[in-house]
Order: structure tokens, then C-alpha cells, then sequence
């Protein structure tokens, strides 16, 4: 995908893990404790009067595996996990994630591969979520440009590694699909078109996937907005705050509607990190990765987050700019494999909304939990706000119309 970052070689590193037959539920637990304290801990008091909706957020958050801390592993240990659990050796490039550890691996024989170290939080079943997600769309769709999951000598997809002394986590190895990601591209590079077609046929791909936990409860999952009202805390902008408020306002009166949109398994993160581009070869995307925020959800809201990542981040409110420009052009692509009914249509501007909103309250209080991984983490935030006035300056109806 991209090159940087420091480059190990395995004769320098030293194999410090020993095997682990089965994840540790306890150690898991004791992290998932452990940061559910630290939430209680930022959470101010004149919000305790919200205990409803505070325990709701509460409960979408941890579900997710947002707010366990792990001490990050390095490139030794990453070359170390993928000799012995996969038999290949080679350097290792670490990769900036939101919640997880991930590398590049570059073998002995040339060959790429990307290596992912789950997050302490996320449960077994989130990640073979994912990963029979990634399995089914390599089978029904095999064109599509979708990593393969690589099995481990013994044959597992997932596998448990031992970190003492922190929680139990687990290994996984994709495919490496080279090219760009698409947050390295200028506007004027990306074939927003593409993007469109390429959603459409992924989603065409998951219609018929079905998993236990597909209905997972997601923070990133914007259906479930409103039981994030206890992050307001951490917004300390006032104007920002009232924004925050507007934007609840706003999808509290198009909830009604959601309820009764196709739904299906869907991606659900198909944002400018996510997408692996290729420009000026016959097939713009390269790639599709990061399955994290796979869940059951309405179609229209998938759709929405790719339109909302297409927003540009070089944007004024107040200027004669058109927010949408670049996002109708995805659609446009979208539309010549899939079909939205005109509710659809008039839904995902205030869903694209609603996402801007979910991701400025996500990152404002993830940013506070994690300083160490703050850029990363808010890197699309700041411009969020002005989309958000963006949407804010317009009625109801201007907005439901951004797109017909």
C-alpha cells in the first residue's frame, strides 16, 4: 500500500512469545474493566443525570474495542509472531491503525503480506466476523480486490498470541494488495466514479452473508448515534457543541425513516484509509480493506459513509462550494450496479451528516484516551466541523434534495 516506517529484519529481532493454545476471557475482561473505568473517569458529573443514554454509549463503545489501551507491539515482535505462527520470515513495517496493530511484512522470497495483532477488546467473535466476511466475498466475487486471508501452518485464520504481561490477542495474515491509499491522493487524481462501482459490487458480493454476530452493536454504526450523547463532554468548543446538538436534533428526525430501509451486512468503513488506489491503470481501486466496522446495517447508511468521505477536507462553509460535488460522482458510479430508492436518496445526506457528527464525538473522546495516537486518530475531524456547519446553514428539505 505504502512505504515508511521503520524497517526491522528478523535475525535482529528475538522470538519473545511463546505459544498460546486459547485466548485468555480473563485477561480480556480485566482490559475491557480497566477502560471502563477510564471512560467513567472522563465522563464530568452534570452528565450522570443521563445515566439511560451514558450506559447505552457506554455499552456501544466497549463493544467495539474503542477504549481498551494495549502497550503497541514493534517490528521485532511482528516479525517474531509471523515466523512462528505462519513459518515465513522477513522485515516488518508497522502501519498506522485507529485500534489495532498492523504491519507490512516483506518476505525472504519477495513476497508482501500485511499482518494484523487484534485489539485486547475485540472478541473472537467480531474478528471471525470478519474474517468469514473477507472469505465470502473472495468466493463469490473473486475480481474484486479483497485480501486473502492466509492460514497459519496449522491452518487457523485467527490465532491467539500471548503478550504477557497484557491480555491475549490474536494473529491474522491478509494478502498485500499493492498500490496508493486513496488519503495519499490529490482530488483531482481519484476517479470517484470507480469508487462508486466498486461499492456497489462489494455490496452486491455480501447480500448474501449471513454470520451470528453480523448484528453486533457498532458505535460506527451511525443507526446508533443518539446513545452517544454522554461524548458531548469532550467536545469543549462550544460552537462545536452545538453543533454536536443540532446534528442530534436533525437525526432524531430521520430515525423514523432508517428503521424501514433495506439492510443487509455491509462494509461500513469505506473511507479514504480504506481504499487502495491505483491511478491511471484500467481498475482505479486496487484494494479494499480494514473489514473492523463489518456489521448488519441499513444500506443506505453504507452508502452514506462513502459519500461522507468524499466531503472535502479543504472546505469553508461560507463559500460558494458545493459539499457534494465529488460525492455525486460516487453515487453516479454506485448507481450503474445498484439501485436506492428515492427515500434512500433522500436519507443519506442526513445520514452522511450523522456520521461527520458520530466521528467528531468518537475521535474528540478517543484523542483524550490515546495523545499518543491523537493525529492519527483525528486526522478527518477538523474539517468535520465545517461540513457540519455546512449542513447546519441549510433546512430539512435543501438537505434531503443534496443528491436528486
Amino acid at each position: 500500500m505504502f512505504d515508511g516506517g521503520q524497517k526491522i529484519a528478523s535475525h535482529d529481532c528475538l522470538d519473545v512469545y511463546p505459544k498460546a493454545d486459547r485466548a485468555s476471557k480473563t485477561s480480556r475482561s480485566a482490559a475491557v474493566h480497566s477502560s471502563h473505568a477510564a471512560l467513567l473517569m472522563l465522563t464530568p458529573s452534570p452528565f450522570a443525570s443521563r445515566c439511560a443514554s451514558s450506559d447505552l454509549a457506554l455499552e456501544t463503545l466497549l463493544a467495539s474495542g474503542l477504549s481498551v489501551s494495549f502497550p503497541r507491539l514493534n517490528t521485532c515482535d511482528a516479525i517474531a509472531i509471523t515466523r512462528r505462527i505462519f513459518g515465513i520470515d522477513g522485515t516488518a513495517t508497522r502501519f498506522s491503525t485507529e485500534k489495532d496493530d498492523t504491519f507490512r511484512i516483506d518476505a525472504s522470497d519477495g513476497a508482501r503480506y500485511v499482518l494484523k495483532v487484534s485489539n485486547p477488546g475485540e472478541t473472537a467473535e467480531e474478528l471471525d466476523l470478519q474474517v468469514a466476511a473477507m472469505r465470502h466475498v473472495a468466493a463469490v466475487a473473486p475480481d474484486l480486490p479483497v485480501p486473502r486471508v492466509l492460514p497459519s501452518k496449522d491452518g487457523r485464520f485467527v490465532v491467539p498470541v500471548a503478550s504477557p504481561p497484557e491480555p491475549d490477542r490474536t494473529a491474522r495474515l491478509y494478502s498485500y494488495l499493492e498500490g496508493m491509499p486513496l488519503d495519499t491522493l490529490h482530488a483531482s487524481a481519484v476517479d470517484h466514479y470507480a469508487i462508486g462501482e466498486v461499492l456497489a459490487q462489494l455490496q452486491r458480493a455480501m447480500a448474501g452473508f449471513r454470520h451470528p454476530h453480523e448484528h453486533r452493536v457498532l458505535a460506527w454504526d451511525v443507526k446508533h448515534l443518539t446513545n452517544l450523547t454522554g461524548l458531548q463532554a469532550h467536545i469543549t468548543d462550544p460552537a462545536h457543541r452545538t453543533l454536536i446538538e443540532e446534528a442530534f436534533a436533525r437525526f432524531t428526525a430521520i430515525e423514523p425513516a432508517l428503521r424501514h430501509c433495506p439492510a443487509q451486512v455491509v462494509h461500513n468503513d469505506f473511507n479514504r484509509s480504506n481504499i487502495v488506489a491505483n491511478p491511471g491503470a484500467p481498475n482505479f481501486v486496487s484494494g479494499i480493506i480494514d473489514f473492523g466496522d463489518t456489521v448488519h446495517t441499513a444500506v443506505a447508511i453504507d452508502v452514506a459513509t462513502a459519500v461522507m468521505n468524499q466531503f472535502p477536507l479543504d472546505f469553508d462553509a461560507n463559500g460558494p462550494h458545493d459539499l457534494f460535488v465529488q460525492a455525486r460522482e460516487l453515487l453516479r458510479g454506485y448507481l450503474a450496479h445498484a439501485q436506492l430508492g428515492t427515500d434512500e436518496l433522500r436519507l443519506i445526506p442526513h445520514l452522511a451528516m450523522a456520521r461527520v457528527a458520530a466521528r467528531a464525538l468518537l475521535t474528540s473522546w478517543r484523542a483524550i484516551l490515546f495523545p499518543d495516537n491523537e493525529a492519527y486518530i483525528l486526522r478527518f475531524t477538523r474539517p468535520g466541523w465545517e461540513h457540519l456547519r455546512w449542513f447546519m446553514q441549510r433546512d430539512h428539505e435543501t438537505v434531503s434534495h443534496a443528491l436528486l
